[in-house]
């Protein structure tokens, strides 16, 4: 059971930090200052996610200690930025 929950843990933080970041993006309504930040909020949130995951839940995260879910957290973070990038250019049309 504990090998699903450590497969699992990485899309999940992922797919929290791409959701919370779209709920700012709308609540702020689309504001240019915050844009700039995304990628750097998107990392603080994987980490402070996997902080939480860490220590709360142990076991979840496939680590044995706090640094290195650190660093899962904050890759997950910038995936998250990554995918909405994908999400983003696969939408555009050309206009043709």
């Amino acid at each position: 059971m504990e090998e699903y929950l450590s497969a699992l843990s990485v899309p999940v933080i992922v797919a929290l930090v791409y959701w919370i970041i779209n709920l700012i993006k709308y609540t702020t309504n689309n504001n240019e200052k915050f844009k700039r930040f995304i990628p750097l909020t998107s990392m603080g949130l994987g980490i402070v996610i996997s902080i939480i995951a860490y220590y709360t839940v142990p076991g979840v995260l496939p680590t044995t200690n706090v640094v290195t879910g650190i660093v899962m957290g904050a890759a997950s973070g910038l995936t998250a930025t990554g995918t909405n990038q994908i999400i983003k250019q696969l939408s555009k049309t050309d206009g043709k």
